[in-house]
């Protein structure tokens, strides 16, 4: 897609991620737990020690996709890692390559950087999504189940 190009998100680009960002919350509906604002990708996005990384897709002038992302570390494989935390294309805009421009992006800086993978998650009834990621041969880890901590659980295991 000639007119489809990516870039890095920098300082001016708060109001964009926001609402790409958004939309994708929408999309998971998930809007009860986001709490993003333009001074918070401003500090974590952008600041003296950002906390991930976020590259923004146009269509022409016009925003098409966000994807966000940070290192990790594979111990077992001592090499650098890639989480992609977010990877979102505007509803309209889906169909046409541009996710798959996105990953693109990303492996091709993965691989730059020494990282030996790039791991995500996937909301378990969102088909869409893991038919195209599964479309690129990104596997399923099936010896894996995701397990987090927050609110009351993380506070309550704090105070131990």
């Amino acid at each position: 897609m000639a007119d489809f190009h990516i870039r890095a998100a920098g300082p001016g680009d708060e109001a964009t991620i926001l609402s790409l960002l958004g939309e994708l919350a929408a999309y998971e509906k998930l809007t009860d737990r986001f709490r993003l604002t333009p001074a918070l990708i401003a500090r974590d996005f952008f600041g003296p020690a950002p906390l991930c990384f976020c590259e923004l897709g146009f269509l022409g002038d016009q925003p098409a996709g966000v994807m966000t992302w940070y290192r990790t570390y594979s111990s077992f494989a001592a090499a650098a890692s890639f989480y992609l935390e977010d990877l979102y294309v505007r509803d309209s805009l889906r169909g046409r390559g541009l996710g798959k421009a996105l990953l693109a992006h990303l492996a091709k800086r993965a691989l730059r950087e020494g990282a030996v993978h790039i791991e995500w998650a996937v909301l378990k009834w969102n088909a869409p999504s893991i038919a195209f990621y599964e479309s690129l041969r990104a596997e399923r880890n099936e010896g894996w189940d995701i397990y987090g901590l927050a609110g009351d659980a993380l506070a309550d295991l704090a105070q131990r």
